[in-house]
Formats: structure tokens, sequence, C-alpha cells
């Protein structure tokens, strides 16, 4: 593993073959650096990602497992990705071997991010976790990795919150009060709260997507922000893409809202501005109004526990909100149900108590 130093500049450059996945032999340049040892660390390193061998470092493994999952998953999903690994597991791991990395390493770690000052959701410990095991799980498929010792470490964090925040109705009320002298912020909440849409898919509205006659929005994108970059895409599932309906009087309230925009095109954004915009109208309502703050999502969850408490079925539920399985919607509000137990006993009770009479009187 030769490297040789550039007598014009000083600097180090590494000169080898290789053989490509076709099996045809090529040879590869690559200067400006600084030491020989770099130099042969890039030839070393290179030639592990051609071979494929299972004992490449976990910063060699990253870097294949991001370059072929950019080609199949959102902007967004990759950015969420590089931060996690960039700021979490690459510290830690990056230099390692893959096949030397042991369960008691792994629980080195989780022990290290439970314990860490940043006082990490549980949430937010079991994401972490995950993408580790995804990455690892990466090089068992397609690199001859044996197992996955993540398995045997076991998981941290949980998949749900403690306790999940929302607001009843009157909150809701209440709160829309301290927002009311914005139209823009009224309408983002109103559709919010009232239909239960994330809110990537409220910033992506259009007009076109207004459907009046049959009151309903059709929800077929999302929005997010990447680099200062406004990014639309495909909704979150195949089941995202959905028609909500919503009641006459925020059919009303957007009707009237979009005839006042002057020059609005189908095509144009209704609500043109960002996540934090609408955390920073959530601030100055709940400040105003005395109303505990939540977060932007837990307004879905308000929008759910609304509908549960109306009786709404488990299946309407799941599909107005585009969870891809109902079991998604059944874990997610399981602890709404509870309450409905009792009613549901009395409406037997007064449906059976007749008929279990008579059969005791006609069996004597």
């Amino acid at each position: 593993m030769p490297a040789f130093k550039d007598k014009k500049n000083g600097k180090w450059f590494a000169k080898f073959y290789y053989r490509d996945w076709q099996g045809n032999n090529k040879q590869k340049w690559k200067r400006g650096f600084s030491t020989k040892k770099e130099a042969m660390a890039y030839e070393r390193e290179f030639l592990e990602k051609q071979s494929s061998n299972p004992d490449m470092t976990f910063s060699i493994l990253w870097e294949l497992y991001l370059e072929d999952m950019s080609a199949r998953l959102k902007s967004s999903t990759i950015q969420t990705k590089k931060h996690i690994c960039e700021t979490k597991i690459l510290p830690y791991f990056g230099s390692r071997p893959i096949n030397e990395i042991k369960a008691s390493d792994i629980r080195q770690w989780q022990s290290s991010l439970i314990k860490s000052g940043r006082k990490y959701s549980e949430t937010y410990l079991k994401t972490i976790n995950n993408q580790l095991s995804a990455v690892i799980n990466y090089a068992r498929k397609f690199y001859g990795l044996n197992t996955n010792p993540c398995g045997q470490a076991g998981s941290i964090g949980k998949n749900n919150a403690e306790e999940m925040q929302y607001w009843t109705l009157d909150e809701y009320l209440t709160f829309r009060k301290g927002i009311k002298n914005k139209a823009f912020s009224y309408l983002c909440f109103e559709i919010l709260y009232w239909s239960g849409i994330r809110e990537g898919e409220l910033l992506a509205l259009t007009a076109a997507d207004i459907d009046f006659e049959h009151k309903s929005i059709n929800i077929n994108k999302t929005y997010s922000r990447l680099h200062g970059e406004d990014i639309i895409t495909t909704p979150k599932t195949k089941k995202s893409r959905r028609k909500v309906p919503i009641p006459n009087f925020l059919c009303a309230e957007l009707k009237e809202f979009i005839n006042t925009r002057i020059c609005l095109q189908q095509t144009d954004r209704l609500f043109p501005y960002t996540k934090s915009f609408l955390s920073h109208e959530m601030k100055r309502g709940c400040r105003q109004t005395g109303v505990k703050r939540i977060r932007i999502h837990d307004i879905r969850h308000s929008h759910a526990s609304l509908l549960i408490n109306q009786g709404c079925d488990v299946l309407i539920l799941a599909d107005r909100l585009g969870h891809e399985k109902v079991s998604t919607t059944l874990n997610t509000y399981s602890h709404l149900f509870p309450h409905k137990q009792q009613s549901l006993i009395e409406s037997l009770e007064s449906l059976g108590s007749d008929t279990a009479l008579g059969s005791i009187h006609s069996s004597k």
C-alpha cells in the first residue's frame, strides 16, 4: 500500500489499483494529504468499501448506508438520520470496526445517552437507538456481518411518551381567542384542531386542495424546510394521501379567507410560513389566554381525543389521521378508550336484562 510525495507542493497522494464491482481493474488517485499515514489510510478505507469487508469502520459503513438510503428516502428523513448519527453515534463508534462492536459496547453507549446532561426524552432515546440498529442491520444484509449486537444489548426509551398532551374543547376555544386578531394564525389553528392533519400537511396546502363542493381537504403533499430552503414532497405514507371531511363552519372560514387573498393562485401555498411561525403563535396565544402550552403536533392528538369522546370508530379515526395501520391508532390512543367501557356495559345491561329474565322464567 504505497503512498507518494508530490515534490511540487510537498503533499502526499495515494495511487493504487482496485477491482470494481464488475471485476474490472481500475486505477485510483487521491491527492492533497498532509502526511503519508493519511494517504495510506485513505487507500485502506477505499479498498474496504470495494471489498465489502465486514471489518470496515462504522464511519465507512455509515457512508455506504447514507449513499444507499439517499436514493430511497425523502430528503427530510435523510437529514434527520444524518443529525442523529453524526452527533450521537459517530463520535462513539465511528472509528470502531463493525465486527468488533459488542453488546457491552452498546450498553455503555446507551448509558452515556441516558446519563447525558441533555436529558433526552424517552421517545428520542428510542429513535437514536433504532438508528444505530438500522445501520448495523444494513451491514448484516449487505456486507456479511454475522449478528447485530443491538438485539442482545436491548433497547432504551419508549415508543410513545408517558403522557400525551392535548387540549380539551374548552381549552382550545379559549386559546383561539388569543390569536383571533391575526387571520393567518387563527385559520392555521382552526384547521389543525378541527381536521387533525399534520403541521407539514397544513403548511403545504394550496387553494386547489380545498374542495368546497364536497367540504373536504385534499392531503397530497407535505412541507419541510432544509438549509433555508422550502421543500414540498409527497406525504409521509401512502395512507397519508387522503381527503379529510371538514365541518361547515370551517369550510365557510376557508372560503372567506381565500376570497380575501388578492392575486392568490390555485397552486400558491395558503400559509407561506414555517413551523417556527406556528410555534411562535402557539406561545403568543397561550401567553394571552393562560391555556397550557402543548406541542403543535399535540393539536393532532387533541383532535383525536375530541373524536374519541364523540364515539368515533377507530377505523374511521385511523383513516382520517392517515395512519398506515390501525394498530398505530390503537397504540397511540388506547388510553383514551377505557372510559368507554362502563357506558358499554350499561348499554349491554339495558339491552339484555329483559331477555335474560324471560329466559329464566321460561325455564321453570
